[in-house]
């Protein structure tokens, strides 16, 4: 007999599957969180002062995602009305060494990383006399590992929190399937606290179906993706070299393999939004022999939150829609009126791709390329869809 296809298991993705995701950006005091975001949203919060928690209050924006396929479709359309994809993100108050004891602004600190489906964790590596760091002095390494206990440290009072109510209930024995149910949640709890207290995070663990539902209403900070962002000084930032990236390389490799580690120059950043046009700002990299780090920054984490887009496309709106990865075509019909899920009878479909090799709808139709589509398509990023739906009832 030839041997059984191995077929390739997907690992279980740990949070919500909305459309509209946000990030948070994370960090010690003082590492250049606020600067960023004012950089990655083109817009001002003021000047960011030099002491901790100059942000108290977590600051939301949404930061339009670059796409050349989005560019090229409005191109060809030249619609009346263009709406792109966007990225929510938040500024989140810096974070001290016992901030999960309450230190600082610890308790809200956490409870605004808590409402967030993502992080960017910020790191400093650039030397500043002037911008106070809270530890004194600049060690990526030690801030990260600062950071990394903090986050497991609350989720281990969130988890024995929920364990103990778990046990109250299941105390009462007996065989009912509520109570089976009730005893299993209580084995996936006490895994994921003995996995916390064995000093790792719970988005690394490969977690069967049954134990994501159980995982996700804890809204655990380990359970989050993460994408480093490496903040150098301008001049690093332009050579691409910076003696703690290495290490920064090292511990990311042992504590969170697989995370995604961005370098980027905050300052530089910031001086780019300067510019009056966007083709000045251009010039100014071209002439540095460098790219601003922000249109990789966004991608990476919809990457990392596994998300792509579709495209709903005509003379009137060329719009990019957001969806999870893996979504069928009645949950992406849902996204662009809920009532399109409900009575969705089609999908009407082709990609991205297909348009850009043939130049024109007219053509792809004429090529029998455009596919028609039922309740089990699943959504291919870059698709271009008309939905067919009933008429919603009254």
């Amino acid at each position: 007999m030839p041997p059984k296809k191995q077929v390739k298991e997907e690992k279980i993705l740990l949070g919500r599957p909305g459309n509209n995701l946000k990030s948070g950006i994370v960090g010690l005091a003082n590492v250049g969180k606020s600067t960023l975001f004012q950089a990655i949203t083109k817009c001002s919060l003021g000047n960011p002062a030099n002491f901790p928690f100059a942000t108290i209050d977590p600051e939301e924006a949404r930061v339009i995602v670059p796409d050349a396929r989005y560019d090229w479709l409005c191109e060809q359309y030249k619609p009346k009305s263009k709406v792109p994809a966007n990225l929510t993100v938040y500024d989140i108050a810096g974070l001290t060494r016992g901030a999960s004891t309450g230190a600082g602004l610890g308790n809200a600190f956490l409870s605004h990383i808590r409402a967030v489906d993502a992080i960017f964790q910020v790191v400093r590596c650039f030397d500043d006399a002037e911008i106070i760091h809270v530890e004194g002095d600049v060690d990526p390494v030690r801030d990260l590992t600062i950071i990394s206990e903090e986050l497991r440290i609350k989720d281990i009072e969130f988890v024995e929190k929920a364990l103990e109510a778990l046990k109250k209930q299941t105390r009462r024995g007996g065989q009912s399937l509520e109570m089976k149910k009730l005893k299993e949640e209580e084995a996936t709890v006490e895994k994921i606290l003995a996995l916390l207290k064995d000093g790792k995070d719970v988005r690394k663990e490969n977690w069967a179906p049954k134990e994501v539902e159980v995982i996700n209403p804890l809204f655990l900070l380990t359970a989050k993706p993460v994408v480093f962002l490496v903040n150098l000084s301008e001049k690093d930032y332009i050579r691409q070299k910076n003696k703690h990236l290495p290490k920064i390389a090292e511990w990311v490799k042992e504590h969170a393999p697989g995370d995604p580690i961005i370098p980027l120059s905050v300052s530089f950043e910031e001086r780019l939004t300067r510019f009056e046009t966007e083709a000045e700002a251009e010039e100014e990299c071209k002439t540095l022999g460098t790219k601003s780090a922000l249109p990789k920054i966004i991608t990476t984490m919809r990457q990392t939150l596994n998300l792509g887009s579709f495209f709903t496309t005509g003379t009137d709106e060329v719009r990019q829609w957001t969806i999870r990865k893996g979504t069928k075509a009645p949950a992406a019909a849902g996204v662009i009126h809920g009532d399109f899920e409900k009575t969705f009878i089609q999908a009407v479909v082709y990609n991205y791709d297909v348009l850009k090799e043939y130049g024109n709808e007219a053509d792809v139709k004429a090529a029998g390329k455009v596919l028609t589509k039922g309740k089990d398509y699943e959504m291919q990023d870059g698709d271009i869809l008309l939905v067919k739906a009933g008429a919603a009832k009254a």
